[in-house]
């Protein structure tokens, strides 16, 4: 994103994140003041999955969802539950926040795209 606020609200995420974890409320209100400045710059991928991590976050007091793999999706471990697979909730989301920052960079849009699909499935 490119509004200097939206940029600041990021790394103020990353930084309650790495101090305190998940704290659902300031976390979830901070999510949904990114999506607003998402929504101000037009970047619908970035609003949907947005609005998906904090209901995530609202459903189940955690974000369950594991950071996209680098390699192709095995065909043999399609089956296997995605809760099992998150190690670290916080380093996840934190993930998922700083991709918001920069939109230039093809592997952001795609690991955005699969958290997207992700949520989705959930």
């Amino acid at each position: 994103m490119e509004n200097k606020k939206a940029i600041k609200l990021v790394d103020k995420i990353l930084v309650d994140l790495e101090q305190t974890g998940i704290n659902t409320d300031a976390l979830i209100e901070d999510l949904k003041t990114l999506r607003s400045y998402a929504l101000e710059e037009q970047i619908p991928l970035v609003v949907k999955v947005l609005r998906f991590t904090y209901e995530h976050i609202e459903a189940n007091d955690s974000f369950l969802i594991p950071i996209p793999d680098d390699e192709p999706i095995d065909e043999d471990t399609e089956g296997v539950s995605n809760a099992e697979e998150v190690k670290d909730p916080v380093e996840s989301l934190k993930y998922l926040v700083s991709l918001t920052k920069s939109l230039k960079n093809r592997t952001n849009i795609s690991d955005l795209k699969e958290y997207r699909d992700a949520l989705i499935k959930y």
